[in-house]
């Protein structure tokens, strides 16, 4: 019997990329995003990759654990995990909150940075036994392409920052129509649909998403009527982060069910109830199906809003659960009657791959998978991006991830991430120039001030 490859070295490489002026309750999107890549190279000569959060503190993490990964079996990969679960302890800002009220800056406390090396490892073992990652997982691979949804985002206009301060990126000389539109000012409820029509064209998108929590709930609502208007077959949702008082996501959305597919996170924790309270009244009062991924993101907290039976749909991002947590998550919420789902942020093509890889292996009938990647498309780190066509992504036909890296286009990426003044998530700098003195509250949506 051939014996595993041995993991010979691990390296951690911190990466930014360029993003549009996107819109959310937080705030608004800076010029540039950041993340951290796992790469693994073993003693057979393959490379597993793995994608994961940006940020010092989920590169200094995954620094720290390197001598646990480094000399060791590809085949014991259940093994190094477990012994980086088992030496992790959580860290003294993280109150267990999570971000049920959104706070970004505890976002990188719900992300687990080791799920990267899991991700890298799987890739390794895959292309040890000469197949696909998502036979690696649960009960194998389900599908050979996985439904994605459009995420629609209201974006504002760059030109109102001063020249220099924060270099958006300009794509009006592109001859791509959705290059060009993705960095122009979208407001109103004809541009968002403007920009639905342009990702239909593009990747056949069949289900739209619009992250809501930016204007005026009624405003968000003639967005999506708009929507449907123009595509009546298509799925249609907004995810609002929890904006919404209770009252007014009832009074909001119980004349909306022949537009509105379900609703995600429509409003959040009030009146000394929890989320998983509030959500399960909001059920109650509108009869709408409810997707999470903000009252949900751990197993504890999944035990809570089952209880409650507070949501229909749990949007398990591997980056929160894990590969191997995301496809249980699966198998349990078949088993159950309810549905899985992917949540996203801002991410390049190595977790687009991981999520055709996931997405392939969960069982039952999951729902189109978020995706940020459309707002990043050429800026590419793979050789062999895998591709969005009629509204699916195909899983790769190779073993493990199934991709490789550009280290040229990964070098670059790495060398924006060493020119930025931070490497830390702030949705607020740039909305301050929008309304002066901005600052974030939960319960108001970004340009309701």
């Amino acid at each position: 019997m051939t014996e595993s490859p041995i993991i010979k070295t691990m390296q951690v490489i911190p990466v930014a990329g360029y993003d549009s002026m996107l819109m959310t309750l937080s705030g608004c999107h800076a010029p540039a995003f950041t993340r951290n890549l796992v790469v693994l190279t073993d003693s057979a000569g393959h490379q597993g990759i793995g994608e994961i959060h940006g940020g010092d503190y989920t590169c200094d993490c995954l620094n720290a654990v390197r001598p646990l990964v480094e000399g060791q079996p590809v085949s014991r990969y259940r093994h190094i995990l477990q012994t980086i679960h088992r030496l992790s302890a959580p860290d003294a800002g993280n109150d267990g909150e999570g971000i049920q009220t959104l706070d970004i800056s505890k976002l990188k406390f719900v992300v687990k940075s080791e799920w990267a090396i899991e991700c890298a490892m799987l890739d390794l073992l895959g292309q040890f036994l000469g197949v696909p990652m998502c036979e690696l997982l649960g009960e194998g691979q389900q599908r050979t392409e996985v439904e994605m949804l459009g995420y629609l985002f209201y974006v504002s206009d760059k030109s109102r920052v001063p020249a220099g301060e924060m270099p958006y990126l300009d794509e009006r000389d592109s001859d791509d129509p959705w290059f060009r539109l993705r960095r122009e000012e979208i407001l109103s409820p004809e541009r968002i649909t403007e920009e639905a029509e342009a990702l239909h064209e593009k990747y056949g998108f069949r289900s739209f998403k619009l992250k809501g929590g930016v204007l005026r709930g009624s405003e968000e609502m003639e967005a999506l009527r708009a929507l449907k208007k123009r595509f009546p077959q298509a799925r249609i949702n907004i995810d609002p982060n929890g904006a919404w008082s209770l009252a007014e996501a009832i009074e909001l959305c119980r004349d909306m069910h022949d537009v509105i597919t379900y609703m995600e996170d429509p409003c959040g924790p009030e009146a000394g109830y929890s989320g998983r309270e509030i959500m399960r009244e909001f059920k109650n009062a509108t009869q709408f199906q409810v997707a999470t991924n903000m009252i949900a993101t751990d197993w504890r907290q999944f035990y809570h809003t089952v209880s409650l039976n507070a949501c229909d749909i749990i949007l398990a991002d591997p980056h929160f659960w894990g590969f191997e947590g995301a496809i249980r998550m699966s198998q349990l919420l078949h088993s159950w009657g309810l549905t899985w789902g992917v949540h996203s942020n801002n991410h390049f093509d190595i977790t687009l791959a991981a999520f055709a890889q996931v997405g392939a292996a969960a069982v039952g009938e999951p729902a189109p998978l978020d995706t940020h990647w459309i707002w990043q498309d050429g800026q590419n780190l793979l050789l062999d991006t895998p591709e969005i066509r009629d509204g699916k992504l195909r899983v790769p036909e190779g073993s493990g991830l199934g991709v490789h890296l550009d280290m040229a286009r990964v070098e670059e990426a790495n060398r924006l991430y060493r020119r930025l003044p931070s490497h830390d998530r702030d949705d607020a700098k740039a909305m301050q120039y929008l309304i002066p003195g901005w600052k974030y509250d939960h319960r108001k949506p970004c340009l309701v001030r």
